[in-house]
């Protein structure tokens, strides 16, 4: 039982993530107009919706959605069977927590990709069908720029740049990734 665990942390993430984004969807308005001040105008809920994946990027095909959506299903069971693995190993147990983190956010954005297309009828105009062309909910803005990138930025200067607006899933995944990076000596021991 104590190998679960880390599965059922997944699964609190996961429905703490849906629980959120089914509030937001139920109660919000979308946009800057039914933006939701936290901490006063820097941390705030913003009600909206992303097609794609981090940061709003997307894949240029009609039929890149359900490329993306295929992908993160794949990567659904790759994370979910290296978190068993690991588990059976007996690995370090903020690894097991690090890689938890990151499968119920992965989780939970899927299920918004899957199936809020059908459910919250949200599928972006055009799409060939509403299964798997869902588009993510996002909600948290920590609004501390927005407007154009100078131009000595490589790549980006000269374009127009808003902070990103991530949900409950983002932030797990982020999490997850960043104590693996920043502790992968300690997580990372050969025994």
């Amino acid at each position: 039982m104590k190998n679960y665990r880390y599965f059922l942390l997944s699964l609190l993430i996961i429905a703490l993530d849906q629980g959120i984004k089914l509030a937001v969807h139920t109660w919000m308005e979308p946009g800057y107009f039914g933006q939701i001040p936290l901490i006063g105008d820097f941390f705030k809920l913003h009600y909206t919706l992303n097609p794609g994946m981090a940061f709003g990027i997307q894949i240029g095909s009609i039929w890149g959605k359900l490329i993306l959506t295929t992908f993160r299903i794949v990567a659904m069971f790759g994370i979910g069977y290296y978190l068993h693995s690991l588990t059976v190993k007996k690995s370090h147990t903020g690894l097991l927590i690090s890689v938890a983190l990151i499968l119920g956010g992965a989780i939970g954005n899927l299920i918004d990709s899957v199936f809020y297309g059908v459910w919250f009828n949200n599928a972006p105009a055009g799409a060939p069908m509403s299964w798997f062309h869902g588009q993510v909910i996002d909600m948290f803005f920590a609004d501390f720029y927005e407007g154009p990138l100078p131009s000595w930025i490589p790549l980006w200067g000269g374009s127009y740049y808003s902070t990103p607006i991530f949900n409950f899933a983002d932030a797990a995944i982020f999490c997850g990734v960043m104590a693996i990076l920043f502790f992968q000596n300690k997580f990372l021991i050969k025994e």
